[in-house]
């Protein structure tokens, strides 16, 4: 195993280690504190963080806005409080060791409002902005504005050559390090392209070299990239480390710290993670952000699986093919179907899925009422979590903040399961875990097979970049 020597990013020499960021009250500043204290890049994520009462409980973040427009200002405070909150535990933690970088989505609801708030409200207290989830364009202007580095996360050489050309070229001199992120094996929402299979995973090697073949044309011989998604164990990733084709590289870890002591999950999820098997952890398109995402096969993604299964076309009118009238909702409205999907509609129904939900691309899925009645309950609660939101239609441009499309069934609250399962931690969690969306690496499997894991002990932070260090 070669050694893993230190490496210069944001100005600092740091064990090139970095905790990935994982948003919604994961990446805390406990985790990144600790991270950091133990010489890496510790990462806080500013994505509705737990924010704290004069008593040191976690306030709910509770909504009692009228309007999604009232709620996403309540959504916008929260967040920004949160992150501050996490700020100041990661940097009592660190000891003025490693880095503390700050995570944050482009297409979260209310992004830069967010960012400068945190970094107004803590300010020298974050190091690095890491951002991803979009194209943040201005990510290099808010880092130049509070003399912070910044680091994009990109999964291709060309979405970086958009970046660099359109904005970053102006602030090069903060550029601490590209994220390149894969988009077959990292957890959460991935980059994959239209013209990218989700089925068919590429070598990240000739990605991250295409990357520094671009870099180099713009200059950045020495500026790192951060290797993330499917790193395990550092032996496996010889070929890659003080390799002078890649240039200087880091690699950062997203599930496994999941797996700490200082992780705040559930110990439920916890356990969950201890018996996956390979092929549990997958892509699948059901995200109101519209990106793919990797999380845990369970019982919530098998009932958006299921949901989508039970659809069909159908026009207001009969027009061609669709020919039978077909009785939906309370009023018995008709609409057109084919005969054979009105004989499928008919066989749903008898089941009890007796409430035919339209869609943005004029279909019908067929629910049972109490489904309905939820996914109506959660688009009515929108707070505006994401810039656009197509299972809500929220859209955080004024004046009618809608995106103009159909809210559409197929798809669920981000912001509610994501909640529910970071903070189920009483005596149903198991039942929580399963009907909840469980993010994750497609790497997850390991942890039931990794000795450092065996007889179930959790390590903490500190063992498991000492672990990592050694290569295996």
């Amino acid at each position: 195993m070669k050694p893993i020597n230190a490496i210069r990013m944001g100005g600092t020499d740091i064990l090139p280690l970095v905790e990935g960021g994982k948003g919604v009250s994961i990446s805390t500043g406990v985790s990144a504190g600790h991270w950091a204290a133990a010489g890496g890049a510790g990462t806080v994520s500013i994505v509705n963080a737990d924010s704290y009462d004069e008593n040191g409980n976690v306030v709910p973040q509770e909504y009692h806005g009228r309007t999604r427009r009232e709620r996403h200002e309540e959504l916008v405070d929260y967040a920004i409080r949160g992150g501050i909150a996490q700020a100041r535990i990661a940097h009592e933690i660190a000891g003025g060791r490693g880095r503390i970088h700050a995570n944050i989505l482009w297409e979260m609801g209310g992004a830069e409002r967010v960012i400068n708030g945190v970094l107004e409200g803590a300010p020298g207290l974050i190091q690095g902005l890491t951002c991803g989830a979009g194209m943040p364009y201005r990510l290099s202007e808010i880092a130049a504005r509070f003399g912070i580095h910044y680091y994009p996360i990109v999964s291709s050489a060309r979405a970086f050559n958009a970046l660099w050309r359109r904005a970053y070229h102006k602030a090069a001199d903060l550029l601490g390090a590209v994220v390149y992120e894969d988009p077959w094996r990292a957890g959460g929402h991935n980059g994959l392209s239209n013209t990218e299979n989700p089925l068919a995973p590429e070598d990240p090697f000739p990605r991250v070299l295409a990357l520094r073949k671009q870099m180099r044309a713009f200059g950045l011989d020495e500026t790192p990239i951060i290797m993330a998604g499917g790193v395990w164990w550092l032996e496996e990733w010889q070929d890659w480390i003080d390799n002078p084709e890649l240039g200087p590289i880091a690699f950062q870890f997203g599930t496994r710290p999941l797996l700490t002591r200082e992780s705040p999950i559930p110990d439920s999820w916890k356990r969950r993670l201890l018996t996956l098997k390979k092929g549990d952890v997958f892509l699948n398109r059901f995200s109101p952000t519209g990106f793919y995402s990797s999380a845990v096969n369970n019982a919530f993604l098998g009932e958006l699986r299921a949901r989508s299964e039970r659809q069909i076309p159908f026009s207001p009118e009969e027009l061609g093919a669709h020919t039978m009238a077909l009785a939906i909702g309370a009023r018995g409205r008709l609409v057109y179907v084919t005969p054979t999907d009105g004989q499928r509609a008919r066989l749903w129904m008898e089941e009890g899925y007796t409430e035919a939900m339209r869609t943005p691309d004029n279909t019908l899925v067929f629910v049972t009422p109490e489904k309905a009645r939820e996914i109506l309950a959660d688009q009515g609660a929108c707070m505006g979590c994401l810039s656009e939101c197509r299972f809500s239609n929220w859209s955080q441009r004024g004046p009618s903040y809608t995106n103009g499309h159909k809210a559409d069934p197929r798809s669920y609250c981000i912001q509610k399961t994501l909640q529910t399962v970071a903070h189920a931690h009483g005596p149903d969690q198991d039942d929580v875990m399963d009907h909840n969306l469980m993010f994750g690496g497609t790497n997850a499997w390991r942890f039931a097979t990794d000795p450092l894991y065996a007889n179930g002990y959790v390590p903490t932070v500190a063992e498991l970049i000492e672990r990592i260090m050694t290569g295996r």
